[in-house]
């Protein structure tokens, strides 16, 4: 959940100040887990990635002691080894946990598994790349907040058609429209700061990584509707769960990682989304 569920619906305003505290209290301390970088940041991606996947079993039902030990562990597994430089070897105990889970019947929790550890993975092998590894993530929080709040009141202010009402029956074409243009003028921002000599191409990857980021709220609506789950969690105040809040970030961390390797052969993720 987004701030994009409210476009064309409208949230109490006990509720959207309750959301406004949370972001006020949570994005310095995020903010500056991301500006300490090493760790510190490496601490806050395995926090991340733990808690998705303990919200992940609740949803789905599966709280096996296989989904909690293996999943757990191959989780934490793979953002260690992230952390230890070795991102394509973070990759073996996911695979291998994907393949047992799915040995063993048990296809939902494969799928948290992956949702949960790539998203680990990704974010510190961003984070982690050279001298721009700060400025990649700050490009990816601003893509995403800029899709989430613009979405938000670009679709309250004009509403109209909906977006896709059997998954998410408050979001409007008009409020993705808002989001994306809103996360586009955010990331190339981002990316003039950081020096990037072309900004066309970067545009082109904010745009890109705004629908990655609404296609992950898609997704993660898409989940709670199969089990009959509103939120996620109640960690956050007016937010849900973390997977509430995340949930755009998700898909666009991902993303992010896979053009970086893509575009700089895997030798500098961050020098390949944002350098062109």
């Amino acid at each position: 959940m987004s701030l994009g569920d409210g476009a064309g619906g409208g949230k109490p305003v006990s509720e959207l100040r309750k959301r406004v505290i949370s972001a006020l209290v949570l994005a310095p301390i995020v903010l500056g887990m991301v500006w300490w970088g090493g760790y510190v940041f490496a601490a806050l991606a395995a926090l991340v990635s733990v808690l998705i996947i303990h919200e992940w079993t609740t949803i789905v039902g599966d709280r096996s002691p296989l989904a909690l030990v293996g999943g757990f562990g191959a989780v934490l597994a793979a953002v260690a080894l992230a952390t230890a430089g070795l991102p394509a070897w973070a990759l073996l105990p996911l695979a291998i946990m994907t393949a047992l889970a799915l040995g063993l019947g048990h296809g939902w929790l494969a799928r948290g598994v992956v949702y949960a550890g790539l998203t680990g993975i990704a974010m510190v092998a961003l984070r982690s790349a050279s001298g721009d590894g700060l400025n990649a993530i700050l490009f990816v929080i601003a893509v995403v907040w800029a899709t989430d709040i613009l979405a938000y009141f670009t679709g309250r202010a004009i509403g109209g058609p909906k977006l896709w009402p059997r998954v998410s029956p408050k979001k409007t074409w008009s409020g993705a429209v808002g989001g994306l243009v809103g996360a586009v003028i955010c990331g190339v921002g981002v990316a003039i700061y950081a020096g990037a000599p072309n900004l066309v191409p970067v545009a082109l990857v904010a745009a890109v990584m705004s629908v990655a980021s609404q296609a992950g709220d898609l997704y993660e609506s898409h989940i709670k509707r199969v089990f009959g789950v509103k939120d996620s969690g109640t960690l956050i105040p007016g937010h849900g769960g973390v997977m509430d809040r995340v949930d755009g970030v998700i898909f666009a961390v991902v993303l992010a990682a896979i053009i970086g390797y893509g575009h700089s052969g895997g030798a500098d993720l961050a020098r390949g989304l944002l350098i062109w």
